[in-house]
């Protein structure tokens, strides 16, 4: 908008996006006394946004191209509610030029930047050649527009590995992918592109040598369109996993005052090179040993996810700033009058399994309890029964905590996040404490492979006997409740044989079940006020747990300090069937199974059914949540399919089998799991337990 133009006032404005963000930007509206207007996909009908909103617009069916993708839809619903304005949070249509222009077209407010910015910031190889020539560092490395996956092999050739495959369009860590070896570059080139083109509609790649062990620091600017630019000092986003953040802080303990002018003053630069107007954020890349350098990575065109950090260290609301900045009125404070205190740290809570290698989780939220106190925030999209499935992003809720200082803020952080209860769907909140106890952590100490080095030292919980006592004491307590005052209708209780305690059968994953006898001094004892939580008492000791029945796959859920793992209730009938199995199983080697390991679509199959493979060949690829897993063979051997590409599949369903190129019959074709005289009416292999 040009200097001089009126400020306009904003009476209604559309968020074009859902979960915790759209929350996020509706909390300012409300404040603001801004009527609000929200969209919706049919999948997201009962989603809290929904439900906080003046008015709501639905957009489509779940698929995000279909919906929340939608330009056209998206200005319709503006133009139908009479928006002024359209806050695109982030993702989705965020940096999206497109939707600038259809705004403007349609006389409605992008709050975001100019059309100029979002092209030119958007292409990110364009970005690099643009401020490289106003003289802002940039790291080394192939960076032409329009190569093909071949002429990028060749380009290669000049590099030293491991080298970085970047998307040019799009952000957040998805579709880039550390190369090692050259062999390895033009399968990981292929997937990158497949991943790009879903993501972002844009498959153009471009390489960069990688920067061993560096800091990703981050620089929030704010510009207005009469000539202010300022920084709001940075956040340090080094604890990332695959290149997708983790946890972020405000300030990074890495910079002192004259490193935090020097950078922000570099952001400031960036931003009026492109004549940026709005909330943006310049990205870095800083070797941890020379924190002088630092070099030029990309600028996002928009509110991040980590905006909350420097939201708590400086008390500027930045939601509030974009609609000032998108109604033409000119900032309201200077560089002098930003000033960072105390220290604020924020952790992502994703619906994702660290225990089977961050896969992608899903399932219906049965209880839940956020955490709260002083300095404790929670930006979050969770509800007691919302249904979280493997359409869009995996985030589910920010947890973040501000303190006086460094150590204290990690500390309210930890705690908060103990008090974090999510029962129904997998998420990463263990693993989230882990790494803030982590010595390197607290000391410090970052770089963006800290936490791929730290992985395999690290251990996740399993689930132990207070866990399988806590389930089946809830199932026995469900089970008496039901039979009420009826004694025949107990499983258990005196009988002519003797007092009768029933076994519980319960499995965790694929694992073999154990038989859970309830035994004499254990009681689960709710909690008033806490639907789900319940005190636990065995052996003598007392811990609070967290327990819910899923009425869907018919499992217990059990969950303490962070922790929460599903239990299978596994029926007599089901023993029979896995112990018959086993008795009709000869011996030798079997075919392979490739079992899905989260619910999601099949995106390719580069094997061909009947087409004889090598071991580690890739045979199924399937994506959920905006991530792929490729399935391999483990062992030589000929394909043989369950799946085409475009399915939708399950957990655990069956994918393909290798049926490997030589079987060999055992001597007089015995029998496995027990071999010959194992009682059929129980499975020889599970484990027995009284608690």
């Amino acid at each position: 908008m040009a200097t001089g133009t009126p400020p306009r006032r904003f009476d209604v404005v559309l968020v074009a996006n859902r979960g915790e963000i759209a929350r996020r930007v509706l909390r300012t509206l409300r404040r603001l006394g801004i009527r609000s207007v929200a969209i919706y996909s049919e999948a997201d009908r009962d989603a809290l946004h929904v439900r906080e909103a003046d008015v709501a617009v639905c957009v489509g069916p779940a698929a995000p191209a279909q919906s929340y993708l939608r330009i056209d839809a998206v200005v319709e619903a503006a133009r139908t509610t009479g928006a002024q304005a359209v806050h695109p949070g982030y993702g989705f249509l965020s940096e999206n030029p497109g939707l600038a222009r259809a705004c403007a077209a349609a006389g409605i407010a992008f709050v975001g930047p100019g059309i100029e910015a979002l092209e030119l910031m958007g292409d990110k190889i364009r970005a690099k050649q643009h401020v490289s020539a106003a003289g802002v560092p940039t790291v080394a490395g192939v960076s032409e527009p329009g190569l093909d996956d071949d002429a990028l092999v060749a380009a290669a050739a000049g590099m030293d590995y491991p080298v970085l495959i970047k998307p040019s369009a799009g952000g957040g860590g998805k579709g880039m992918h550390v190369v090692a070896a050259p062999e390895q570059l033009p399968e990981a080139l292929a997937t990158a592109r497949r991943v790009a083109a879903a993501a972002f509609g844009d498959d153009t790649l471009f390489l960069e040598q990688l920067v061993e062990r560096p800091r990703h620091i981050e620089v929030q600017v704010l510009a207005d369109a009469h000539g202010t630019v300022l920084h709001l000092g940075e956040r340090e986003c080094s604890l990332q996993r695959r290149h997708q953040k983790v946890i972020e802080e405000a300030p990074s303990p890495l910079l002192d005052a004259a490193g935090r002018d020097r950078i922000g003053e570099a952001a400031c630069r960036v931003a009026r090179s492109v004549g940026y107007t709005g909330a943006g954020t310049v990205e870095f890349l800083v070797p941890a040993d020379r924190p002088e350098e630092f070099f030029f990575m990309e600028m996002n065109t928009r509110l991040q996810v980590e905006h909350p950090v420097t939201e708590l260290v400086t008390g500027v609301d930045l939601v509030e700033q974009q609609l000032r900045v998108a109604a033409g009125e000119p900032l309201g404070l200077a560089q002098e009058d930003v000033v960072l205190t105390g220290h604020a740290v924020e952790a992502r809570v994703y619906a994702e399994d660290p225990a089977r290698g961050f896969l992608p989780t899903a399932g219906t939220v049965l209880a839940l309890e956020e955490a709260s106190g002083p300095g404790v925030r929670v930006d979050s999209s969770l509800a007691e029964g919302l249904a979280v499935g493997p359409d869009y992003d995996p985030l589910l809720a920010k947890v973040v905590a501000w303190g006086a200082d460094r150590e204290q803020a990690l500390d309210r952080l930890d705690l908060a996040l103990a008090g974090t209860v999510v029962l129904g769907v997998g998420t990463n909140t263990e693993y989230l404490r882990a790494l803030l106890g982590d010595p390197a952590v607290r000391a410090g100490e970052l770089d963006t492979t800290l936490i791929e080095r730290r992985l395999p030292e690290l251990e996740f919980t399993a689930p132990d006997e207070t866990h399988f006592a806590a389930a089946a004491a809830f199932l026995r307590g469900r089970a008496t409740a039901a039979a009420g005052q009826d004694p025949w209708a107990r499983a258990e209780g005196w009988r002519p044989a003797g007092r009768a305690r029933p076994a519980v059968a319960l499995a965790h994953g694929l694992e073999e079940p154990r038989h859970v006898v309830v035994g004499h001094g254990v009681r689960l004892v709710p909690l008033p006020g806490r639907p789900a939580a319940h005190l636990l008492e065995a052996n003598g000791a007392s811990r609070v747990v967290h327990v819910a029945a899923d009425p869907v796959t018919g499992g217990v859920w059990v969950g303490e300090d962070g922790f929460a793992v599903e239990l299978a209730v596994v029926s007599r009938e089901r023993m029979l069937e896995r112990a018959l199995a086993a008795l009709g199983r000869t011996a030798g080697p079997a075919a392979p199974e490739l079992r899905s390991p989260m619910p999601g679509t099949v995106v390719a199959v580069p094997a061909a059914a009947g087409e004889r493979v090598a071991e580690g060949r890739t045979v199924v690829v399937v994506e959920a949540m905006k991530m792929e897993h490729r399935l391999v063979a483990p062992t030589a051997g000929t394909v043989e399919l369950s799946v085409r590409a475009g399915e939708q599949v399950k957990l655990h369903q069956l994918l393909a089998r290798v049926v490997p190129d030589a079987v060999v019959p055992a001597p007089g074709g015995g029998h496995s799991a027990g071999g010959p005289g194992t009682p059929p009416d129980r499975d020889p292999t599970s484990q027995e337990h009284t608690a």
